[in-house]
């Protein structure tokens, strides 16, 4: 892929933008520890909500869903999808309690729930825990799927995408770092509707080089039929299924989503969806910012990726790695 000056031009601006964002709030967050990390808590819930759904639209986001529908269908998707139960627990029990706490963390919070020796152990497990092993393992698959993009975008070898990738994490630390959280939920909100934007009209454009809705749809059936059995259009996956058979969606929907950790899945908030409840103005807004979270991360936001994955099976059906479009 070659880009052209107005292309160069564009991602200039963007990093501009982004930069801008940052200096304009940097004179608020030096204000207070509460205004840097909680943005002095007094941010609507539509902000809040959305810069939880930003947070979680990673590099590796649409690769991963785009992968998962391309082998399993549009059921592969419970794979992550049995975790809307524990962020509707959090919605209608945990969200206005955690704003109601008034603590700037989660650790924080545990501080003053537990005390003792046995408290301290905890919170350094969890810190050590969460922090290295668990955080490397998330950074790593982001950063992977940055690379992919970097390669195929820009052409760049391996060595090269790594140290682009090394910049663009400079980047992101600097202008994140002196904004504080308002800086953040505004490039959120910002980065949000730009991809939200971008996905949807790849989707289109995908959609109709197939022919349509109607035509994708009969093209993806007429591939299931030659595969020999199975459909990639099914919600629920087969019962039989080797990859998800009903024992093991069981599984998923009664004691995963509440017997496991994932960022911003965890039983009851915690992380970023915690931090962006505790900076809400009232209980009202830390609720509703986590409802639109919700309903924007598990129903909204997917189906641009899955229609554009179920339009590359037609499109590109030799591909042996959806991902990256490499045949």
């Amino acid at each position: 892929m070659t880009l052209t000056a107005v292309d160069w031009l564009v991602i200039a601006a963007y990093f501009a933008l982004n930069l801008a964002i940052g200096a304009y709030y940097a004179r608020r967050a030096r204000g207070s520890t509460t205004e840097f990390f909680l943005s002095g808590r007094n941010v609507p819930w539509w902000l809040a909500g959305t810069s939880m759904v930003a947070t979680t639209f990673a590099a590796d986001t649409p690769l991963v869903v785009t992968g998962m529908v391309a082998r399993y269908g549009i059921a592969g998707n419970w794979l992550w999808w049995n975790m809307a139960a524990s962020g509707m627990l959090t919605v209608f029990v945990y969200a206005r309690l955690w704003r109601r706490a008034g603590v700037m963390t989660d650790v924080e919070f545990a501080e003053l729930r537990y005390s003792g020796r046995p408290a301290a152990f905890l919170r350094g497990f969890r810190a050590l825990y969460l922090g290295i092993p668990i955080n490397c393992i998330i950074i790593g698959w982001v950063n992977l799927a940055m690379m992919k993009i970097l390669q195929v975008t820009l052409g760049l070898d391996a060595a090269r995408a790594l140290w682009a990738l090394l910049a663009l994490l400079i980047f992101t630390a600097f202008y994140t770092t002196l904004a504080g959280l308002w800086g953040v939920l505004v490039t959120d909100l910002v980065q949000f509707v730009l991809k939200m934007g971008m996905v949807v009209a790849l989707a289109y454009y995908a959609v109709r080089a197939t022919g349509g809705l109607a035509a994708l749809e009969a093209k993806v059936r007429a591939l299931d039929a030659a595969a020999g059995g199975g459909s990639r259009l099914a919600f629920f996956p087969s019962t039989d299924s080797a990859w998800m058979p009903a024992i093991t969606l069981f599984v998923y929907l009664g004691v995963s989503w509440w017997a496991s950790w994932y960022p911003g899945a965890e039983p009851g908030g915690g992380g970023y969806v915690a931090q962006r409840i505790f900076s809400a103005r009232t209980e009202r807004d830390g609720l509703f910012a986590t409802l639109w979270f919700n309903i924007a991360h598990y129903a909204m936001r997917p189906w641009p990726w899955i229609l554009t994955a179920l339009a590359s099976l037609v499109l590109y059906p030799t591909l042996a790695d959806r991902e990256s479009a490499r045949s």
